[in-house]
């Protein structure tokens, strides 16, 4: 059984998900992008042991956070490798929609691929590849939870005007890899609320293309 704690955080309000397997207290954070003290200090007082961050995909609304947690807590940040690319983007991307200027590209520890299962305590996460958004987004099923990042969000999908996304890649993705998975599934995306496999099926305007 798992635990699901929520904090939106960083400048374009992104959700950032605590999963946490409740029999161990072992937890990923899916993605962090802030290291606010104050969302330290809430992941520390959570009781949880974190045991790495998994990045749903690399743009910098979703990553700002890894570098403050890995000094806070030693915890280690994974993403697919086909995002790398967007990762060195970082001061770039910062710099265009922010008008922040950075130098530092954050520090990746390693990479998930499609249908890789991570482990914490018994409770298995599995990836699942959905490019379209970014090159290498992933989505992470956790029992009937799928934590979506920017691929499908309540309603619509992630935009995919930015450099190596593809609007047609992103619909093969949702249709073939989303709504084929049971309607029950709750969704939690990378911004606003969630929703579930059943609703995006019937209601999102993506069935139509």
């Amino acid at each position: 059984m798992i635990t699901i704690k929520t904090f939106v955080e960083g400048p374009i309000d992104a959700n950032n998900y605590l999963v946490i397997d409740e029999e161990s207290k072992e937890a990923v954070l899916i993605d962090c992008s802030s290291s606010r003290a104050e969302f330290i200090q809430a992941i520390k007082d959570s009781g949880v042991n974190l045991k790495q961050i998994l990045l749903t995909h690399g743009h910098f609304d979703h990553l700002l956070g890894i570098d403050g947690f890995k000094e806070a807590l030693g915890v280690d940040t994974y993403i697919s490798e086909d995002d790398m690319g967007q990762v060195r983007m970082t001061p770039e991307m910062l710099q265009m929609f922010l008008g922040m200027m950075s130098a530092s590209i954050p520090n990746i520890t390693g990479y998930v691929k499609d249908g890789d299962v991570i482990k914490i305590g018994n409770t298995e996460i599995k990836a699942i590849a959905t490019p379209g958004h970014t090159k290498g987004g992933l989505c992470y099923l956790v029992e009937d939870k799928l934590f979506s990042g920017d691929t499908l969000f309540q309603g619509s999908c992630g935009r995919c005007d930015l450099p190596e996304g593809d609007f047609d890649t992103i619909v093969k993705s949702i249709k073939e890899k989303l709504f084929t998975l049971p309607e029950e599934i709750e969704v939690y995306p990378g911004h606003g609320p969630k929703t579930t496999i059943a609703h995006e099926k019937k209601f999102n305007d993506i069935i139509n293309y």
